[in-house]
């Protein structure tokens, strides 16, 4: 059993070759002569063959499951016909090809040339007529329609891919499957004619070979005519049933394929669990059977017979169909009995969506429109925008509606808690003033929900003239993703749980196994690793180059425990990555810089525990340096300056975390997380009071 095993093993690795050498050995048996011992093993191979690929086909599931049967029918045809070329050489040259062939042509039609042909052209006529011309047709139909479902099962993956039911890597599976299917079908298509080919050449070949071995026999070999007719009628008749039954499993096979769905089990089991699901249907029949025997003339035995067999397998069928009736009725009565304490059922009510849209019912138009700006969409392309912009996959957004809320509102939540509200206007538009626009608009009044821009809902109408005054015009589809965008913009630290960390180690892994394994678990914890990742989102930093920050913590874990101060040496080491966030001007960078008394001040007030650093400022200096800060800030925002604060390294953090309250999103970076090329010029400073 081992030795068959490495035999089959071996023929596996080398199949290449194996299916090359087959290939060279149809061309040989074309041309050189072959000794009948070695022309009957291969006769019986070619049956052989054919038996594997008819049951092969019987126990797919979908026709994709064998989809190297197009080319198998190339294969198997040139066999066949090389057969043929062989067996006639013999059979003209020696009147004789064979044990097999010579059976064929005495035994199985016991010796009779004109009934061994009468049941060849039978089986032609069964393989070509019926068979062949059937499987081709629907192969043709089967190709025509699948090309023209193309379009329309790609939309439907993009809309699932969209809508977040599937992922980028299951849509390209779903892809590559509908292109597979294509190809099939169009490959059956053309090799359904190497069949009707071979039904053909039989005939022909046939023909030739009676003919040529009646000239061969009486001219050349001095046989009568009688004899000669006889003896190459029944080997040309033998050779050519040996050779029609495999081309008639391989038509019956080709049919199999072509006309098979998709389903979860081989064909026996759909025959029988389709055939026999309505007992109703023997009863009907045995019945029929039984009356018919009973009708004076016709044979009883045989009606009566196959009467009590049908009704019989119907009697079973109806009890057992009975029995699972009452069996799932029993099951449905004792779910319905069962009450929601159970584990799996408290398990399924306490998980709640990590981020979820509510709109009230004025706005489900814009969850239905038809024109391919639907919200699933737009929310699934804002998926994708921020994935590229943060560096994680964000988690899959519910959109529900909440006949609670007001018509027009619609609310955001995170982890099923309200964190952000607005108001949209389904059939206007909104046009907001970013300080450029000049004159009134007339509409409603209102305030844009992402940035507080003052803003005015209008009319489709007014667009033209709103946007010549200066005014930024969105629909409001676009409103609520610019909302949702930065809300979970500002809110991805809280969305990167211990799971996705994982699953982005392991992304990582593929392509740099050494830092991953030397990082995870050696140097530092999965829960390290997230409070690092989560302390670069809660300041938008994109974490995209993984690589940099796992071999920055790889460097610096062994010696530095603190993930806050992990995280300020990887800042440093994103340089570049902060720099771009920043508003660089012409190289230059306008900054508010920190007093050295102030850095001063934090620094002796920072304490160590054995659950990290914080601050400890006196409130007096805390007040101080906060109101300072304000000053600075609304002074650069006054000078259309976008403010930003310049420490030192050791300061940074413990400076954001001080203001972090009350200036929610103020930009702290260090002078090393600062690309050298950019010049710093200072417009302020944060000083004591």
């Amino acid at each position: 059993m081992q030795s068959g095993g490495k035999l089959l093993s071996g023929l596996l690795q080398y199949g290449d070759i194996a299916v090359a050498g087959l290939i060279l050995l149809i061309v040989i048996m074309m041309v050189i002569p072959m000794l009948p011992p070695v022309l009957d093993i291969l006769l019986i191979f070619n049956l052989t063959f054919a038996m594997v690929v008819v049951l092969v086909t019987t126990y797919t599931k979908e026709p994709l499951e064998f989809a190297i049967f197009p080319s198998l029918l190339l294969l198997t045809t040139l066999m066949r016909l090389a057969l043929n070329v062989s067996s006639t050489r013999l059979i003209l040259l020696h009147a004789y090809a064979g044990e097999v062939i010579n059976q064929f042509g005495h035994f199985v039609v016991g010796g009779n040339p004109v009934v061994g042909f009468v049941v060849f052209v039978i089986l032609v006529i069964i393989q070509f007529v019926v068979i062949t011309r059937g499987a081709e047709r629907v192969a043709e139909v089967a190709a025509r329609f699948t090309l023209d479902a193309m379009p329309g099962k790609q939309m439907s993956i993009d809309a699932d891919l969209n809508a977040g039911l599937i992922d980028d890597r299951e849509a390209t599976q779903r892809r590559r499957e509908i292109e597979r299917e294509a190809d099939f079908y169009g490959a059956m298509d053309g090799a359904s004619k190497f069949v009707k080919g071979d039904a053909i050449a039989a005939i022909i070949i046939t023909g030739i070979n009676m003919a040529g071995g009646l000239v061969v026999g009486v001219f050349q070999n001095n046989m009568g005519f009688a004899e000669a007719l006889s003896t190459y009628t029944l080997l040309t008749v033998g050779d050519g049933l040996v050779s029609q039954i495999p081309a008639l499993l391989i038509s019956v096979a080709t049919g199999i394929v072509v006309t098979r769905a998709a389903s979860e089990v081989d064909l026996g089991k759909d025959v029988l669990s389709q055939l026999l699901q309505e007992p109703r249907a023997l009863y009907i029949t045995g019945a029929v059977l039984l009356f018919l025997g009973l009708v004076p003339g016709l044979p009883a035995f045989p009606f009566v017979v196959l009467s009590v067999v049908a009704l019989f397998v119907a009697r079973n069928l109806d009890i057992m169909s009975r029995q699972m009736e009452e069996e799932e009725r029993q099951a449905q009565q004792e779910e319905e009995k069962q009450t929601p304490q159970g584990p799996e059922e408290m398990a399924r009510m306490l998980q709640v969506d990590p981020v979820s849209v509510e709109i009230g019912y004025g706005l489900l138009p814009l969850a239905e429109q038809e024109d391919g700006d639907d919200l699933m969409e737009r929310i699934g392309g804002l998926r994708r925008q921020l994935a590229g912009e943060l560096g994680m996959v964000l988690p899959l957004v519910r959109l529900r509606d909440n006949m609670a809320l007001d018509a027009n509102a619609y609310s955001i939540k995170l982890r099923g808690v309200e964190i952000a509200t607005g108001e949209l206007m389904a059939d206007r538009l909104l046009a907001m003033d970013a300080g450029e626009a000049e004159g009134e608009l007339s509409g409603l009044q209102t305030t844009e929900p992402a940035f507080g821009l003052p803003a005015c809902w209008i009319s489709p109408g007014q667009q033209d003239r709103a946007e010549r005054m200066g005014y930024t015009v969105v629909d409001p589809v676009s409103v609520l993703m610019t909302h949702l965008g930065e809300v979970l913009k500002g809110h991805a630290h809280e969305l990167l749980s211990r799971q996705e960390v994982r699953v982005i180690l392991d992304a990582v892994r593929e392509s740099s196994p050494a830092v991953v394994q030397e990082l995870v678990p050696e140097v530092m914890s999965l829960g390290d690793v997230q409070k690092v990742l989560q302390n670069l989102l809660r300041e938008k930093i994109p974490i995209r180059d993984l690589l940099t920050i796992f071999e920055t913590l790889a460097d610096y874990g062994p010696t530095i425990s603190d993930p806050d101060q992990l995280s300020e040496m990887v800042r440093q080491s994103l340089y570049r990555t902060i720099s771009q966030l920043l508003p660089v001007q012409e190289g230059r960078l306008r900054v508010i810089v920190t007093d050295p008394q102030v850095e001063e001040a934090i620094m002796e007030s920072v304490e160590q525990t054995e659950n990290g650093t914080f601050v400890a400022l006196d409130p007096d200096v805390q007040s101080s340096i906060i109101t300072s800060a304000q000053q600075q800030v609304e002074r650069c925002m006054q000078q259309g300056i976008e403010p930003v604060v310049l420490t030192s390294p050791g300061v940074r953090f413990y400076f954001k975390r001080i203001t972090e309250q009350v200036l929610e999103g103020l930009s702290v970076v260090s002078y090393q997380e600062v690309e050298p090329s950019i010049e710093i010029e200072a417009v302020g400073k944060v000083s004591l009071q």
